[in-house]
């Protein structure tokens, strides 16, 4: 049976292969020199331990590094490579430099409509290749769960005036100090308002989600995020989907908090999710105008959402003045009801501002319409590569094999293992599906053991002293670039790390998306390719802090990489796959670089 490259672990890492005599050659010389400074001190000098000493007895493990690392240098001038300089940093005015997103441009070649909220890159341009610097009062964020509630008004872009405006749920009744902006989920009233929800969908409280099987949810122009960071104390996933904002962005503040979010555009194209992705559709005050585009907008909401799964709308009352306040929610609600009934929902309640839809975990209901009903039900169901494509104008996900009502799924708040019967309806078979479960816990140990600060330092230690192994909230936000099974996500859960995994299936392999979607974990499709299928384990609790990338792949591979990580700047360590010659691994720390 073929195995998967990410079936290999990484047991007792070694360095990548060098000739043995080149190895003997080049310690031989170190410990040469070692001893030759050693003997520069008197015999009647006090035992005090001296740097020279301590290099010594420093590990093997970090000496074998450094021989590696000399190598590749050695090697790449061997060749004619000439070793490139540093990037330089880019001017303030790429501070929030997002690739692909330019409003101002867009609008300018005559995007309009929300399609200037889109990615555009033929338009925003590449650029020339510089690191972005921090914020001039930048700091680290504070570790999860503290950095959830508390994070530095430095870090992010919204001003005093922005603050004080907002009207959103999650911002009116937040603290705004010297230089830290606290979350008060407590007092701001989320917990009644996901109370309420709970409520209106015949559940007795809030943390009865799970046994009514959302486990996940899509959080719609989030505000700041605070409604998230309440599920996520519920277990559930909740993604925060916003357009693009130089100024006070939603996604920025969220993942500042370490919750899960990417810059998404509602209005104009697909999301980056298949069908029948999400329990549960959350916008609250989130600005859309849901009746526009002859129902475009709840298609697209109809297409994400999991049979059986819920529309939360809440939506602000002040829209039609003059008006009372039921008169105020007819004008908004009814049209959307309306519409509903077209795509088979059911309205389970209203309560002041906010309405509670139910899609139908019926398909026969698409059946039972009128002939010529409004909208039809897609005749194409191929789902494998659609996403970012215009808005549909029918039906989709009725003929999949993954509809399955959101109540008849597991309670748990995410699925280690699937059902043989589940598998084989998306052509896994069990063993491959279990042997990348053990093969993921095997390599998320060993890549936590590589995560630590002295790997990279100079720290004199005596032969066979470790590294002391990370504190399990060292990081909080990741990304696989070639998540495969979610297998990796699978292996943080079950070792009960503070984390979340954004798990990222590149496009033109298996289309793995909707199985880590049903196991109840985040994850988006690319397009175009990232990186190609180098995988990339990465922590960014911000674009600009510390943060460590982990490569996987062949030889040559990792060598170009290495080159480019150190152009960028990165401290980066060349790694041996024990079991396998042809790949190694490149650990690479982002520095927090202030100038």
């Amino acid at each position: 049976m073929r195995r998967h490259w990410a079936h290999q672990p990484f047991v007792n890492l070694r360095r990548c292969p060098l000739p043995n005599w080149l190895i003997l050659f080049l310690l031989s010389i170190a410990a040469v020199v070692a001893v030759i400074g050693l003997s520069k001190r008197g015999s009647l000098d006090p035992v005090v331990p001296t740097s020279s000493e301590h290099d010594v007895y420093k590990n093997y493990r970090r000496l074998r590094e450094q021989v590696v690392h000399d190598f590749l240098e050695i090697r790449s001038l061997s060749l004619g490579s000439a070793q490139q300089e540093e990037l330089s940093f880019c001017g303030k005015e790429v501070e929030n430099f997002v690739p692909c997103y330019n409003v101002s441009a867009n609008r300018l070649a005559g995007f309009e409509d929300g399609e200037e909220f889109s990615r555009h890159c033929e338009v925003a341009g590449v650029g020339s290749r510089c690191l972005v610097r921090p914020p001039k009062d930048y700091k680290i964020p504070l570790r999860w769960p503290a950095g959830r509630d508390v994070i530095w008004s430095g870090n992010v872009k919204i001003t005093k005036d922005q603050f004080l405006s907002s009207g959103s749920l999650t911002k009116r009744l937040m603290l705004l100090e010297e230089n830290q902006i606290a979350f008060h989920s407590d007092d701001d009233g989320v917990k009644d308002y996901s109370r309420q929800i709970a409520e209106m969908i015949g559940l007795e409280s809030d943390s009865d989600f799970l046994q009514a099987g959302v486990r996940t949810v899509l959080d719609i122009e989030c505000g700041f995020g605070s409604f998230g960071a309440h599920l996520s104390s519920l277990n559930l996933m909740t993604v925060c989907i916003a357009a693009y904002e130089i100024f006070g962005s939603q996604v920025q503040l969220s993942l500042e908090r370490g919750l899960p979010a990417m810059i998404g555009n509602f209005m104009s194209r697909q999301l980056p999710y298949p069908s029948l992705s999400f329990d549960m559709i959350h916008c609250a005050h989130c600005g859309i105008v849901w009746d526009k585009k002859d129902g475009a907008l709840l298609i697209e909401v109809d297409r994400v959402l999991k049979p059986g799964g819920y529309f939360i709308l809440t939506s602000p009352a002040s829209k039609h003045r003059g008006a009372s306040l039921s008169a105020k929610n007819r004008i908004l609600f009814t049209p959307i009801e309306e519409f509903a009934q077209k795509l088979c929902w059911s309205l389970l309640a209203q309560l002041d501002e906010t309405l509670v839809l139910q899609k139908t975990s019926n398909a026969d209901c698409y059946a039972s319409r009128k002939q010529g009903d409004i909208p039809p039900v897609c005749k194409d169901e191929n789902d494998a590569e659609s996403y970012y494509k215009p808005l549909l104008s029918c039906i989709s996900g009725t003929t999949s094999n993954r509809w399955v009502p959101v109540q008849n799924r597991s309670h748990r708040p995410f699925d280690s293992q699937l059902s043989s019967d589940e598998l084989a309806l998306r052509g896994i078979h069990p063993e491959d599906f279990l042997e990348d479960f053990h093969a993921w816990t095997s390599v998320m140990k060993n890549y936590w053991s590589l995560l630590t600060p002295l790997i990279f330092s100079d720290h004199p230690k005596r032969l066979g002293d470790e590294d002391p192994l990370p504190p399990f909230n060292m990081i909080r936000n990741v990304m696989d670039m070639n998540a495969h099974y979610g297998g990796l996500n699978a292996a943080f859960l079950e070792a009960r790390k503070s984390v979340w995994v954004m798990n990222v299936v590149p496009i033109g392999g298996l289309n793995t998306l909707p199985l880590i979607l049903d196991r109840g974990f985040a994850g988006v499709d690319p397009s175009p390719h990232i990186l190609g299928h180098m995988t990339c384990f990465m922590q960014r609790v911000s674009s600009h802090t510390s943060g460590w990338v982990i490569f996987s792949d062949k030889v040559q591979v990792i060598e170009q990489a290495r080159t480019l990580a150190t152009q960028n700047r990165w401290d980066a360590r060349v790694i041996e796959n024990q079991n396998n010659n042809d790949r190694c691994l490149l650990v690479c720390r982002k520095p927090f670089l202030k100038k």
